[in-house]
């Protein structure tokens, strides 16, 4: 089967097979039909590594996966801010992909950290979109580069895990068109993914994997995507309005239920069977792609993607603090090594992208194996919060009597996983009152933290030295060895903020909203664009991150100071090493908009690259500036729009470490948005005085629905979105609820003990936010629509109704009790 035999395919086939083909297999495949020789495709999770299950699928990582490549995740790797870096990574996970016979990537994820205690940020690049944007398009060629399709995912505003499968996403056009599309419209246009994911929510009122205007008005007619377009797996809500709105593929398969809707909106009318054919057509143009880039026998060298991860952890891990320049350590210094995570880090994230390594080093026996000599001392346990005053001792004992302390600490798998939000921004308890108590004994202090999120420090001024590493994957036990003893040089920088508080982050307020809404009242002032706007104090701001060596920015030439809306703005920047080792800088570039006549962020970043140097040796760096760097979206326009006026272009090091500035005037033809909604939108004028507080009117105007801006309260009555959280009062909720939460502990029994309270939690809470109707996808494949309807009609009080219509849907042969297996 190729590309060219696709129409004369379609063409032959029958409407119950196109119907077919538009849901999958099983959980990981395409269905096949030999007749026509449509074969079956596999997709796997990958975002940073493959999750290939031989035996039974699942979404969470509990089910055993074939071993594979642990790379950093992504809340790592973006630190690097380096395009090759990311380019081959994603070409290694291709090519072991190559070896599987996987034919699509589900990866890489590129939503916005909007909050920094969404769950699954771990899998996240950025706060900022042109830099997600720009490493999902670099992870996206590699991998492609092999011939494996990427799906690039969550499309769109599926910035949470509470109530992530309903919860409705209300956020202002602006805001949506600048933050949260911008890292998919630069990934989809600049290295062509294959595949997109729609995501669980609802954006502003209709499901993500339903909406007209997201999937076909903005990604195909505006953005130009030509590819397929697959559910999140149990996202699907409307399998006919998915359709007509251009979704193609429902995964993951199995009850096949929807395959007789779409038969039937065919024959009567509801759907075109033209709209039909289309999906299909690009459902089975990606199938003949992967069959032609199959390479059977091929086998990937595990040790060079063992390097290789070790590279990207190396090349990703941000020096935060170095005060005395107490790094790089000697290596004949006495050392104390403290911290549980140090024999057993934490290296990668929980729930659909949890890897099974085909080996861990872990720091310390990293540094055993270098022969560095040390003391240890646990000092805290992993699998709790609560202080163990012995192990206090102890590693008070061992820190006094060395000349420094390695003290490492973290996130533990019971503070971050996908399917729940962190309730804090705190490290365990123990881990602080750790860190307290080794200041009173040990003044040189260096932390070595892990973690896919920021946490709150409040010993940092009782430390000399923090090195993130994030969560570094496999190889990170190596990794953290070269950097600490100056083997390697840190050149990491932060992709997002570090808050001093949680409370002073822009949307604490609203995060994570109601069971059923969530209210973006920050519109565009995400991350940076907010502290730096507010000018709200931060721990450690975007883009900051220190070198064993210094870098002077010697000058900035500008192509021209004056254009015209269209015209490019070429911006060289001159740079020199300093110090006395060899290192990298990133050189970030902002737009500053001097005379806007609305409201916008202090600055934004437009560009950046990322500069090797020699001591003693200069380098220019070659930034080039296209229209949308001075553009806003305007809601009157509907489009991305330049205001004549002046723009500070500004170089440095963060996003508060200006080193170069200019300013530059640019004509435009738009005339300004009107200045009438300005009072109406007062708030938003006035960060610096008002720390993001919006008031509802404020909103109200931005967002243009007064009768959805508020929560809504619980919905009554229930109907098949309504969750098992929403239906546990009732008697056939707390069935299936008790029958759920049964699974989840037998499903997790034999898992890693360090895993196991965290996959249950996972599990639980992924079951109580499950819709009724997503049943058929997570509870075995047994239960179908129908059955879904009468388990809300036996919420609702309906029960000989409700009995009859379960009994009615019973799919064919599986007449047995519901097993609920993925729980």
């Amino acid at each position: 089967m190729s590309v060219a035999d696709v129409a004369t395919i379609v063409s032959m086939l029958t409407l119950e097979e196109k119907a077919s083909l538009c849901s999958g297999r099983n959980w990981w495949r395409t269905k096949a039909i030999e007749r026509v020789g449509i074969p079956s495709i596999l997709v796997s999770d990958g975002p940073h590594g493959l999750r290939k299950q031989p035996g039974e699928g699942d979404m969470h990582g509990v089910n055993v996966s074939l071993p594979a490549t642990c790379f950093p995740p992504a809340c790592t790797t973006a630190s690097s801010w380096n395009l090759q870096l990311l380019w081959e990574v994603g070409a290694a996970i291709g090519e072991e992909a190559l070896q599987e016979d996987i034919a699509v990537v589900l990866g890489p994820a590129v939503n916005i950290k909007r909050n920094p205690l969404c769950g699954r940020n771990f899998e996240y690049f950025s706060e900022d979109p042109l830099l997600a944007g720009e490493l999902a398009s670099a992870f996206i060629a590699g991998l492609q580069a092999q011939g494996i399709g990427a799906c690039i995912k969550h499309f769109a505003a599926n910035n949470q895990e509470s109530n992530r499968m309903t919860i409705d996403v209300l956020v202002d056009e602006r805001a949506l068109h600048e933050i949260y599309l911008t890292a998919f419209e630069r990934a989809i246009q600049e290295a062509h993914p294959r595949t997109i994911m729609s995501a669980y929510n609802q954006l502003n009122g209709t499901f993500c994997s339903e909406n007209v205007e997201l999937l076909t008005g903005i990604l195909r007619d505006t953005w130009g995507f030509d590819g397929v377009v697959v559910t999140d797996w149990g996202a699907c809500n409307d399998r006919v309005a998915g359709l007509l709105a251009g979704q193609d593929l429902e995964m993951p398969g199995g009850v096949n239920d929807n395959d007789q809707l779409i038969v039937t909106a065919v024959r009567d009318g509801t759907l075109d069977e033209a709209v039909l054919d289309r999906a299909v057509e690009r459902l089975l143009t990606l199938i003949a792609q992967a069959q032609a880039m199959r390479r059977p026998g091929y086998h990937y060298d595990p040790d060079a993607h063992h390097a290789l991860a070790r590279k990207a952890a190396t090349a990703s891990a941000v020096l935060l603090k170095n005060d005395d320049a107490i790094l790089p350590l000697r290596r004949s210094a006495t050392l104390a090594v403290i911290g549980d995570l140090a024999k057993q880090m934490r290296y990668q994230g929980s729930g659909s992208s949890l890897i099974n390594p085909s080996r861990v080093e872990h720091p310390f026996d990293a540094l055993k194996a270098r022969g560095i000599e040390c003391d240890y001392a646990a000092g805290y346990r992993r699998t709790t919060d609560a202080v163990d005053e012995e192990l206090l001792d102890e590693a008070c004992h061992v820190a006094q009597a060395a000349e420094s302390a390695i003290v490492f600490i973290g996130l533990t798998e019971l503070a971050e996983s996908e399917s729940f939000d962190r309730d804090h921004m705190r490290l365990p308890t123990n881990q602080n009152v750790l860190l307290q108590r080794l200041a009173r004994v040990q003044p040189n202090l260096v932390v070595v933290l892990f973690g896919g999120s920021p946490v709150e420090m409040p010993w940092i001024d009782q430390v000399k030295g923090i090195l993130n590493m994030y969560l570094p994957g496999q190889a990170g036990g190596g990794a953290v060895v070269d950097l600490l003893f100056g083997d390697a040089n840190t050149c990491g920088k932060l992709a997002e903020t570090y808050p001093v508080r949680y409370e002073d982050t822009a949307s604490a307020r609203w995060f994570p909203g109601s069971r059923h809404t969530v209210s973006y009242r920050e519109s565009i002032f995400v991350g940076y664009r907010y502290y730096d706007t507010a000018r709200q104090a931060v721990l450690f701001p975007f883009g900051h991150g220190l070198s064993y060596t210094t870098f002077v920015y010697e000058k900035m030439a500008l192509s021209t100071l004056d254009l015209a809306d269209g015209d490019v703005l070429d911006v060289l920047v001159t740079v020199t090493n300093t110090g006395a080792c060899a290192g990298e800088e990133v050189v970030q570039l902002y737009v500053h908009d001097v005379t806007s006549s609305l409201f916008r962020a202090e600055k934004e970043l437009k560009a950046f690259q990322k500069l090797r140097l020699e001591p003693g040796e200069s380098n220019t760096a070659r930034l080039t500036l296209n229209r949308r760097a001075f553009a806003y979206y305007s809601v009157a326009a509907h489009d991305f729009i330049v205001e004549s006026g002046a723009y500070d272009i500004l170089v440095g090091a963060s996003s508060q470490d200006i080193r170069l500035r200019e300013t530059v005037t640019v004509r435009s033809s738009h005339d300004e948005e009107s200045a009438g909604m300005r009072g109406l939108l007062a708030d938003y004028y006035q960060l610096a005085t008002n720390q993001g507080d919006i008031g509802d009117s404020a909103f109200t105007a931005l967002y243009g629905a007064t009768h959805r801006v508020r929560p809504q309260p619980g919905r009554t009555p229930f109907t098949v979105n309504s969750t098992l959280d929403d239906i546990k009062g009732t008697m056939i909720g707390t069935i299936l609820y008790r029958v759920a939460a049964r699974r989840a502990v037998r499903e997790t029994v034999d898992a890693d003990p360090r895993r196991q309270f965290a996959a249950r939690k996972m599990m639980l809470q992924t079951m109580a936010e499950l819709p009724l109707r997503s049943l058929g996808a997570f509870g075995g494949r047994v239960v179908t629509r129908g059955m879904a309807e009468g388990f809300a009609m036996l919420a609702n009080g309906q029960y000989l109704r409700g009995t009859r219509q379960v009994l009615k849907s019973l799919p064919p042969k599986k007449k047995q009790t519901i097993p609920l297996r993925t729980f």
